[in-house]
């Protein structure tokens, strides 16, 4: 999704209107909209047109994932926070998990920036259950979303890091997918599948001069974690060596270290970020 910078659509430095992939603009102010509001508004575009497995879930899962309040969006404000500090800076929005999407999004940044260095691929749901309670459904949109989208965007960043002969690839996996976890079936599957994604492409793509890597948290206090009980928290609290939970700041660190030039060597490798959850 970018931003677009016409006069017309600016005002006093708020943002009024998105382009969406294609030609569809939703419109909003940044001051007066709350934050659920402006996705919803996003929401309501995409699932016009047909791109959105599901509008509710997508609203709760961005609500959730950029943790916002009152009028502050986070992903709506960082661009013109960044390019205000002479940073290029675009934003775009895809659901990675259908192919036909992800290749305009690839297309459309290789335009804009003429190439692509780092890819990240971080996008992820849950839809906990014990195994034979686990609907067919929740099994095969979790995979569609943390294990789909990976193929979709690493095969497609893939070609365009090829050509260039350098890239770094980062991928989320999660210590769920190293040692499982009940009533989560299909998360783990997904995350024990990037860990298997994230070895192959680096053995596919080093010739290249790509790493890909990946990171497998742990316990990390976000707006997920602050929905579980006090006694469950403290419960996942004591197998971990450092007694206490992650923050996100903690993992991006070495996000970005896997991102820079100080790991040109280091590729095909899952970190754990767990603070000894598996001693």
């Amino acid at each position: 999704m970018k931003t677009q910078e016409s006069g017309n659509l600016r005002k006093g430095g708020t943002v009024l209107a998105e382009k969406l992939i294609d030609n569809d603009f939703v419109m909003f102010d940044l001051e007066a909209d709350s934050a659920e509001e402006v996705i919803r508004k996003m929401a309501d575009v995409m699932d016009q047109n047909d791109r959105l497995i599901d509008k509710e879930m997508y609203v709760a899962d961005v609500l959730q994932r950029e943790k916002v309040s009152g009028t502050a969006v986070g992903f709506s404000v960082a661009t013109p926070h960044a390019k205000s500090e002479g940073v290029k800076c675009e934003k775009y929005i895809a659901d990675v998990s259908k192919y036909d999407q992800c290749e305009a999004f690839v297309k459309s940044v290789k335009a804009d920036f003429g190439s692509i260095d780092v890819l990240v691929n971080n996008a992820g749901i849950t839809r906990d259950g014990l195994l034979v309670r686990m609907s067919e459904e929740n099994y095969d949109l979790v995979v569609a979303v943390n294990q789909k989208s990976v193929f979709n965007m690493t095969k497609l960043v893939g070609s365009v890091m090829m050509k260039q002969r350098s890239g770094r690839i980062i991928n989320l996996a999660s210590v769920a997918g190293l040692y499982g976890n009940p009533g989560q079936m299909n998360y783990s599957a997904t995350k024990a599948a990037i860990i298997g994604m994230t070895k192959t492409t680096a053995k596919e793509l080093g010739p290249r001069n790509i790493t890909c890597n990946a990171v497998a948290p742990g316990f990390i206090h976000t707006a997920m974690t602050d929905a579980l009980s006090e006694e469950l928290r403290a419960a996942m609290v004591k197998q971990i060596a450092m007694g206490r939970c992650g923050e996100v700041e903690e993992i991006a660190g070495v996000v970005s270290f896997l991102a820079s030039k100080d790991a040109s060597y280091v590729t095909g490798q899952v970190i754990e970020i767990s603070g000894g959850l598996s001693m």
